[in-house]
């Protein structure tokens, strides 16, 4: 699955795989998974108004959006470099955008076959 957006106004594309999980780990050395887990738990916190924004780990929405965009694009560079390309990365505006495509990446086929 794959999604093009426009960010400080240029086209990026975003891509879901199978290979997606394994892109993450071997960039950030961390369970893509699990990082969703603890994603989603701060997201519905912050939605129930019970988690604080200190509280919220950015780097894991950066480095899910990164490892989204590697995955359409192989040849952007490291993280920190791709940011710096973009003079803003609104990532509240962003991860909406892009909330289709992770989704993707933990769902169940079987929902799908019937």
């Amino acid at each position: 699955m794959e999604k093009t957006i426009t960010i400080d106004g240029r086209q990026v594309a975003f891509k879901s795989s199978g290979a997606l999980p394994k892109r993450y780990k071997m960039q950030f050395g961390r369970d893509y998974f699990s990082d969703m887990l603890a994603m989603k738990s701060m997201s519905e916190e912050i939605v129930d108004g019970k988690g604080e924004m200190q509280s919220v780990n950015f780097d894991l929405f950066y480095d899910i959006a990164w490892t989204l965009a590697k995955t359409a694009d192989s040849s952007i560079p490291d993280p920190v470099s791709w940011l710096d390309e973009f003079d803003v990365f609104p990532i509240a505006d962003i991860l909406p955008q892009i909330q289709e495509l992770i989704t993707a990446s933990i769902s169940s086929n079987n929902a799908k076959k019937k």
